[in-house]
């Protein structure tokens, strides 16, 4: 039996393609996706969109490239040392993780996205935002301040936050491959069509938390 979507998979989905669309160079209009009804068809219809020249490389072996560069550029480390495999740890120890990350993100164009607050600091202020948002059916002054202050403090923290999201040097060329799949490119006028559908589904099923074998082309929006 096909995977169906459920409703709030679909609402996350939609979501998502505002990222689609700044990663792939493409643009939805209001309406035209209501003709989809399977997975497949999703990502048939942004490769369709991709109206550049097809070329058969890899996004993710250029995205490391042009990370390992960009790392050797800025801290002058020799980029034959630096693999898949590099532990970020060692390349931004947490003390200037995030000057250091955002110098890596100007070297390289475009936003990393590598860093977030740990879960002990955003639980509470998520677990106050449910708790305020209930507290406005009682008292609707103080489930708003209480809801204000939960938003305030997750904008700060995110914005402050230093835990590394990923581990290795390999992870964030793959996650620039999603996300920057142009920028990522030696040719952003060039894309791969061969890989648009594992990137997506790659990038999908991490983002939504989705089980990625779920995610063939047969699986149906409801």
């Amino acid at each position: 039996m096909d995977y169906v979507f459920e409703d709030g998979e679909i609402e996350d989905i939609n979501f998502h393609l505002v990222k689609v669309e700044k990663s792939f160079g493409i643009k939805f209009a209001k309406i035209e996706n209501e003709h989809i009804t399977t997975y497949g068809e999703f990502c048939d219809h942004i490769v369709n969109k991709m109206q550049l020249e097809h070329c058969e490389d890899c996004t993710t072996q250029q995205a490391f490239y042009k990370l390992r560069n960009a790392i050797s550029h800025q801290y002058n480390i020799n980029n034959k040392t630096i693999s898949t495999e590099f532990p970020l740890i060692d390349l931004l120890p947490k003390q200037h993780r995030r000057k250091m990350t955002k110098e890596l993100e100007k070297q390289l164009g475009f936003k990393l996205n590598i860093l977030r607050p740990t879960h002990w600091v955003t639980m509470p202020l998520f677990i106050l935002s449910l708790v305020s948002l209930v507290g406005l059916v009682f008292s609707w002054q103080i489930g708003l301040l209480g809801f204000a202050i939960s938003i305030g403090g997750l904008f700060f923290v995110n914005r402050f936050g230093n835990k590394l999201e990923i581990q290795t040097v390999g992870e964030v060329a793959k996650k620039m491959a999603q996300e920057n799949y142009l920028k990522s490119r030696r040719n952003p006028m060039t894309f791969n069509k061969n890989e648009i559908e594992k990137v997506l589904t790659d990038w999908v099923s991490r983002d939504l938390g989705l089980d990625r074998s779920k995610l063939t082309r047969d699986a149906r929006f409801a």
